[in-house]
């Protein structure tokens, strides 16, 4: 049964067979309930109860629901229309394997992104190629002209050419409004600010340019990796011409998506919450940030739904995380002291799939540093499916929902695949355009993250 108001989801009930096969899939793993996973220390010591949930999960079925969401929606900005998109389809499935599903709307603050179209087909078609806008530039247009690069915004070098043209410029706040009237002035019909590079392994991500009041023409701010390729095209063709598309996303409601089934141990069971967030950032297909995340809560709800637990099981996709924990600092507040109580472990996961290669240790961690239920379920789990030597933790962050809940009280952890120097040594597509099923997912640390998490709520979930 389904409790919530909105547009209808059921044209994404059937998206899973509608998306093409547009990018190579990764691998999917391939060994049985009692092999030795990659990487594991040795062969898995699983009980009866572990088995059960071992034997039912499908990361190929998880990577039909990763599709839909990040190829088929693309970019979920909180608040916006493809986040509710997203939203619908996961409350389709929650609503399929039998849980009461509901939306749990909450406000979020307007958006304004662009979508940069290459007209001539020359730029690579295989990453995102959405970005952000300037608020006070002009929205709501699309534009369209050859790209002329100006160089560094603090010191702009102008051609002759600028009127009817897309200009970029290397982006420096300070300069970024003299830059963008003088563009402006010169008849330039839109500007794209490049950012500054980071440091390897982080690449910048798209971004909204602030600090402009009524600028006549559009202005975006571009991701590194979009910087780079545009940057590349002009070296070798002699025109590149460019559409680019503004929008203006306000009076926005971003949504929870909670699918419920009550325990047997009755209306006052406790609960086990498993969860990730669906969203993602302006510019970031959002694969494994957190498509992985999502789509292992759904697989993992599927499973469950057909395994009697003492604890009421809640499996939960937080709206708006990458705004602040928009959302389930929302959820967490409309919980009274009983119902906060209640709740024995939160298991969330957040970029549980991905496939760069220095990403080898499994992070347990704790937003105050300490263990707690969730962290010392899925230690052991780890000990029986033979990983324990790839798991550090707890360690003390947060930046994730587990944060919401750990501010409350309640016993929670987030889980997640990363460098091995610290929780912070994230991959290089991390918020960008490159986070793509081809270019960022391991089929195997999904099956992997998913056998953890699902073996660890099964163990507090029936005891």
């Amino acid at each position: 049964m389904t409790d919530r108001s909105g547009l209808s989801r059921r044209g994404l009930l059937g998206a899973v067979a509608g998306v093409t096969a547009a990018t190579a899939l990764p691998t999917a793993p391939a060994w049985a309930t009692d092999d030795q996973r990659p990487g594991a220390a040795h062969r898995p010591k699983l009980d009866r109860y572990d088995r059960q949930i071992v034997s039912g999960l499908s990361s190929d079925r998880a990577l039909q629901h990763l599709r839909v969401l990040s190829e088929h929606i693309g970019p979920r900005i909180g608040g916006t229309r493809s986040e509710k998109r997203a939203a619908d389809y996961i409350a389709g499935q929650l609503d399929r394997y039998g849980y009461h599903t509901r939306l749990e709307p909450f406000p979020v603050a307007d958006k304004f992104t662009a979508q940069i179209e290459d007209v001539r087909d020359i730029l690579p078609n295989d990453l995102c190629w959405q970005a952000g806008a300037a608020p006070g530039g002009k929205l709501d247009v699309t534009v369209e002209g050859p790209v002329r690069d100006v160089g560094p915004a603090t010191a702009p070098v102008w051609p002759a050419d600028v009127a009817g043209a897309i200009v970029i410029a290397d982006d420096t706040s300070a300069a970024r409004p003299a830059l963008v009237a003088e563009a402006a002035a010169r008849g330039a019909v839109g500007v794209i600010l490049l950012p500054a590079d980071l440091v390897f392994p982080r690449r910048a991500s798209a971004f909204q340019p602030g600090g402009l009041t009524n600028a006549p023409i559009p202005v975006v701010g571009v991701a590194q990796v979009q910087k780079r390729l545009i940057r590349e095209a002009l070296a070798v063709v002699n025109s590149l011409p460019l559409r680019i598309s503004t929008t203006s996303h306000r009076g926005l409601i971003s949504n929870n998506v909670i699918g419920e089934r009550r325990g047997q141990g009755g209306p006052d069971s406790p609960i086990v919450v498993v969860c990730g967030h669906y969203d993602s950032v302006i510019g970031a297909p959002g694969a494994n940030d957190d498509g992985s995340g999502t789509v292992l809560t759904m697989e993992l709800a599927r499973v469950f739904s057909r395994i009697p637990t003492k604890a009421t099981l809640r499996f939960a996709l937080w709206g708006s995380e990458e705004q602040g924990l928009i959302g389930s600092r929302y959820h967490v507040a409309q919980l009274d002291q009983t119902q906060r109580d209640r709740h024995a472990a939160v298991f969330q996961n957040d970029m549980v799939a991905t496939s760069w290669d220095p990403a080898i240790t499994y992070w347990l961690l704790s937003f105050t540093g300490l263990a707690n239920t969730a962290t010392d379920a899925v230690r052991a789990a780890g000990v029986r499916l033979g990983y324990d030597p790839q798991m550090v933790g707890p360690v003390q962050r947060g930046a994730s929902d587990h944060q919401s809940f750990q501010e409350a009280g309640i016993a929670s952890a987030n889980f997640s695949w990363r460098g091995e120097i610290s929780p912070a040594f994230l991959e290089p597509p991390y918020h960008s355009p490159e986070d793509t099923i081809a270019k960022n997912v391991s089929l195997e640390r999904l099956q992997v993250s998913m056998e953890l998490i699902g073996t660890a709520a099964y163990a507090v979930a029936r005891s």
